[in-house]
């Protein structure tokens, strides 16, 4: 799922990857939303109201908005260097940092976010948006730029391009290329719409502690991999 890079990498692998970051994207981005009515998964909506603030000569507001923007940035500019010093050493564990980043932040601001929300809940926006730039970049690393989990614009552009293109091309090869992809687009949306409901349920219960299924989600994902990375390393000292 993670370990997997280059031309290693499977429609499988992909669909993985895609089930788990998108499940956890979707969680943050409601969950981020309902405690301070923030968009903490994406910066588009971000930069409209940056510019407008800017129109409304709003400095200080327009400030916030473009500090959302660089911590996204941030959280992609960290994840891929990290990822660049770590392959240099051993490029089967380049994902366990910037994941473990990502499950320390959502855990931090579960447990410390009642607070936030009165002191600065503009924090909380930073950190998860650090975070979902952190994922996002990874992802687009790992997959090659074919998976990315943290907004949906793209996605249903992509889907919709492939879709039409499905009543012109009748090859074999080129059907069977294009409708792994709708699946995999279909399986991204599904499973971002799906952590969007259980965060909005689970919120409604035990409010920013819903990010603690984020976090445990990932280590899940970060267990299976190690696992099964070991064994395979096993098999290979044994059949040597």
């Amino acid at each position: 799922m993670f370990i997997h890079q280059g031309k290693k990498r499977t429609v499988k692998h992909n669909l993985q990857i895609a089930s788990l970051l998108s499940f956890v994207a979707g969680i943050v981005n409601v969950a981020g939303f309902l405690a301070v009515a923030k968009l903490t998964t994406n910066v588009t909506g971000h930069f409209a109201f940056f510019v407008d603030e800017l129109f409304k000569l709003k400095f200080w507001e327009g400030l916030i908005y473009f500090l959302y923007i660089f911590f996204f940035f941030l959280g992609s500019f960290s994840s891929s260097f990290l990822v660049e010093v770590l392959s240099r050493r051993n490029e089967n564990y380049v994902y366990i940092f910037p994941t473990s980043i990502e499950c320390l932040i959502l855990t931090i601001v579960a447990f410390s976010g009642n607070q936030l929300m009165l002191e600065n809940p503009n924090v909380i926006a930073f950190s998860l948006l650090f975070a979902m730039g952190l994922q996002n970049s990874l992802v687009t690393r790992i997959s090659n730029a074919t998976v990315r989990t943290t907004h949906l614009t793209g996605l249903f552009t992509d889907l919709g391009i492939e879709l039409s293109q499905l009543f012109f091309y009748k090859e074999d090869e080129t059907r069977m290329k294009l409708f792994a992809s709708v699946k995999l687009r279909l399986t991204i949306i599904s499973f971002f719409f799906i952590g969007g409901i259980v965060g909005g349920i689970f919120y409604s219960y035990i409010g920013l502690h819903v990010l603690l299924l984020g976090s445990v989600s990932l280590i899940l994902g970060i267990i299976y991999d190690t696992v099964r990375l070991k064994i395979k390393l096993l098999q290979k000292r044994h059949h040597h």
